[in-house]
């Protein structure tokens, strides 16, 4: 009986192991299976790149608008579900020259799902994101960052990198809920190369929308130039 305890024991340390292990590969900022992971690039140059996730949204207008003002072109990773929702307002970022990226159709966790799923979700929205008119590159950012085997796999076949972010600032609660937090947080954590998260098109991340002015012209004041994401990768030192 005894031992029958101690095996049931080892078997659910083991599994809950298993399970932090597999949690932190799913969003690793220096690991991945297959393919390129990106969360900043290697330069001298003050560069950075502003990207938003989800979308397009009922604060679509209110993005594009600051964004005109300070003439920042940023990279906005949409989903297929809400192209089709906001079909005008995805159509009206890429006439305002923002790059699009891909952010899956239905924003569900990539990991342990089939590849006709993965590859449903990607090439669909691929689709959607040509249907609005947008004809650069279509870099892809997994959901809610994770991602374990099959999904790097998948993009390694089509010579894609995964496009993850060194600054996240929204991502942490003491800080999303004031802007002049956020603002603050991107001044002391960026670096010449840096790829800064944001979400703005909902009204729960309203501080986050509220924060992208400040962002601009603090870093602006430091020197730093805006660019795309396709932009900055063309940044990258070579070795």
């Amino acid at each position: 009986m005894k031992k029958i305890i101690k095996i049931s024991s080892f078997i659910i340390i083991l599994s809950i192991a298993v399970s932090y292990l597999i949690n932190e590969l799913s969003q690793s900022r220096s690991f991945q299976f297959f393919g390129g992971l990106v969360t900043s690039v290697e330069t001298d140059e003050k560069v950075v790149a502003l990207t938003f996730d989800d979308g397009p949204g009922v604060n679509t207008h209110e993005i594009l608008d600051i964004l005109g003002k300070h003439n920042v072109k940023g990279t906005f990773y949409l989903t297929g579900y809400e192209i089709e929702k906001y079909f005008e307002d995805a159509s009206k970022i890429v006439q305002e020259g923002h790059e699009i990226g891909n952010h899956s159709y239905s924003h569900q966790r990539m990991v342990f799902k089939s590849p006709s799923f993965i590859k449903a979700e990607i090439d669909k929205t691929d689709e959607l994101i040509r249907q609005i008119g947008y004809e650069g590159e279509i870099t892809f950012r997994p959901p809610f960052g994770r991602r374990l085997v099959l999904l790097p796999y998948y993009l390694s076949k089509q010579d894609r990198n995964t496009i993850y972010m060194n600054i996240e600032p929204d991502s942490y609660p003491e800080i999303a809920n004031d802007a002049n937090k956020i603002v603050n947080h991107v001044g002391e954590n960026i670096e010449p190369g840096s790829i800064i998260l944001l979400h703005v098109m909902y009204e729960s991340r309203r501080e986050s929308l509220n924060s992208v002015e400040g962002i601009i012209t603090s870093l602006r004041e430091e020197g730093y130039k805006f660019v795309t994401i396709s932009e900055l990768l063309k940044y990258e030192v070579q070795e």
